[in-house]
């Protein structure tokens, strides 16, 4: 059994554990961590699976921004997504997207997300796919049918035309404000900031 808890009420030094057990010690050279850039988590969407006193799984999500010339979208990044080794198949990983996902959904955050990640796990439970993100430029190599998007505001912006030849996924550049509705933190276990701001780091459409 396990119960999720806000993540900041995990000490950093054991998420940091856990995700070099899970992704491994040279896991800051993936593109994930390219796109996030050195932006902070949003604490309100990262969440940690707790057996009593011991780590068995966390969640993180990041404020990004799908750049074009033209425009700036404001996205959120839902992962890294970890378990603890012996433990992935008991619903770990599973429980905690569907609560990040469940809390995104009760602001305005659930309406523009993206990951990498495996296309039939997360299009099954979730709903995320790649038709979206043909076009999107990743600042470092990846699969193209793992680079997943789901929501609304994506779909509304690029598939109403042909995406821009050159869309990047990106940190948010300076003075791009991710806005948290007036009482998204009713009901939730930990604090946050109304607004995530964001530093540059690009996933881009081609």
């Amino acid at each position: 059994m396990f119960e999720l808890v806000p993540l900041n009420a995990v000490p950093h030094a054991e998420v940091e554990t856990l995700l070099d057990r899970a992704f491994g010690q040279d896991r800051h050279g993936r593109t994930a961590y390219m796109i996030r850039g050195d932006g902070i988590a949003i604490q309100a969407l990262s969440f940690a699976a707790v057996s009593g006193d011991v780590l068995l799984g966390s969640i993180q999500c990041w404020p990004i921004a799908l750049m074009t010339a033209q425009a700036a979208l404001p996205l959120v990044m839902v992962g890294p997504v970890a378990v603890a080794p012996g433990h992935q198949g008991d619903g770990i990983g599973r429980a905690l997207v569907a609560r990040a996902l469940e809390v995104a959904a009760t602001g305005d955050l659930g309406d523009a997300l993206m990951l990498i990640g495996d296309p039939d796990y997360y299009g099954r439970f979730f709903g995320f796919s790649a038709e979206r993100t043909a076009a999107w430029r990743a600042p470092g190599p990846v699969e193209r049918h793992r680079l997943l998007a789901l929501g609304g505001r994506t779909r509304r912006r690029w598939n109403a035309r042909p995406a821009p030849r050159r869309s990047r996924l990106t940190t948010p550049q300076r003075g791009l404000t991710l806005r948290l509705p007036r009482d998204f933190t009713r009901g939730h276990a930990h604090p946050t900031s109304r607004s995530c701001l964001w530093t540059p780091s690009p996933i881009l459409p081609r």
